[in-house]
């Protein structure tokens, strides 16, 4: 089987483009090439060998590998009966900059075991290839590559306390209350505060305990339910309150309610 699905998103509302890729290879090799952006991938499946600053990496499943800008690269079969599987992220070199010092990182191991991450780096990937809303792109990816960075490169992290960060978050958190149709963007809200997007992050991540997009989304949950409730059905309900569709509105509806939108307005309605 030979498959590659690539998805694009975006880094906030009308923010740069980050592109994703979900592959599937029995044979295919590539032939010697180079990105513009980091590339970061996590094997799911069978092993890949990468030929790379003139060595090899061998990946397992649930190995991160991270290859530099403007480095030539290979890719094919580890073996001729497995093939390989893996997902992989496009990011632009600001994404890795943002919470450290130091200036580009640079991965001495471009393989790097970190089940933790290499986890939440997967669980991303899936989600934000299904559904890529912008604000839950650079809500996720962001804090994910910056933690890569701080862990496993050269670079030195940032000082992690941010001054006034209770103000911060309700300041981020009633515009995206009052924009809930079409939110703003992490990066021009963290540029009104003054702020790193990374410092705006770890401002409402610290005080509300989520990030920015799930709490909107829980928000949003909210004011659906009002709608639910008086008689609208789903379908209906869900771009009234920002969800892209009715399959994003029930998504979070079950993870935050514990039911689908249609059957908590079944069971309100056979109340009355």
């Amino acid at each position: 089987m030979e498959q590659a699905l690539w998805t694009r998103t975006r880094l906030g509302r009308c923010g740069p483009s980050l592109d994703l890729l979900t592959a599937r290879f029995d044979k295919h090799v590539y032939s010697p090439h180079a990105h513009d952006e980091f590339t970061v991938g996590v094997c799911v499946g069978g092993s890949e060998v990468i030929d790379y600053r003139g060595g090899h990496i061998r990946t397992g499943p649930g190995s991160i590998v991270v290859l530099a800008p403007d480095e030539v690269h290979t890719g094919g079969p580890g073996n001729a009966t497995d093939g390989y599987a893996y997902r992989a992220l496009y990011a632009d070199t600001t994404l890795l900059t943002d919470g450290t010092l130091g200036g580009l990182p640079h991965f001495r191991d471009p393989l790097i075991n970190d089940p933790e991450l290499a986890a939440a780096i997967l669980a991303t990937h899936t989600e934000l290839s299904a559904c890529p809303d912008p604000l839950e792109t650079e809500s996720r990816l962001p804090w994910l590559l910056t933690a890569l960075a701080r862990r496993h490169s050269t670079a030195r992290p940032t000082c992690d306390q941010v001054p006034g960060a209770e103000r911060i978050a309700r300041v981020v958190r009633d515009r995206l209350a009052d924009e809930l149709l079409d939110p703003p963007s992490l990066a021009a809200l963290a540029t009104e505060l003054d702020l790193s997007r990374y410092q705006l992050l770890r401002a409402f991540r610290t005080t509300m305990g989520i990030p920015p997009y799930a709490w909107l989304a829980q928000h949003r949950v909210t004011r659906a339910r009002r709608l639910l409730d008086a008689g609208l059905r789903p379908a209906e309900v869900a771009p009234l309150v920002g969800f892209a569709d009715q399959a994003h509105l029930t998504r979070w509806f079950r993870r935050v309610l514990g039911v689908t939108p249609a059957a908590y307005r079944n069971s309100v309605q056979d109340g009355r």
